[in-house]
């Protein structure tokens, strides 16, 4: 498939398709076409992105699938390191919810915030 078929047909941004084919992980993708493979490294790419992972992380994670033994030791890393900022982020949202109660529930009671 062409990268414009593959884009209509699986709903791939067209950046998410350059993105890939500037790395070069393929051959196949650098004469203009994809294949099976192609299309599971780019679904793996579209998770990635879409669990927060930044273009250059993608890329190292991406690379790391490509070297010997698949890379799970540094892989498992990116994962754990963007699993516990995420972490940190609920942490950091559920603390706002909380003073937001606060002063939702001062509000309904009538009592002055401090």
């Amino acid at each position: 498939m062409t990268n414009q078929e593959v884009s209509e047909r699986y709903q791939i941004p067209m950046e998410i398709l350059r993105e890939y084919e500037s790395w070069e992980l393929c051959g196949s993708v650098q004469q203009g076409r994809y294949d099976s493979l192609d299309l599971e490294r780019l679904s793996l790419i579209l998770t990635l992105h879409d669990i927060g992972f930044s273009t250059d992380e993608v890329e190292a994670y991406m690379r790391l699938t490509q070297t010997r033994g698949g890379g799970e030791t540094a892989r498992l890393r990116l994962l754990e390191q963007r699993r516990r900022s995420t972490v940190d982020e609920i942490h950091c949202l559920e603390r706002q919810v909380a003073r937001m109660d606060c002063l939702r529930h001062q509000i309904k009671t009538g009592r002055k915030s401090r």
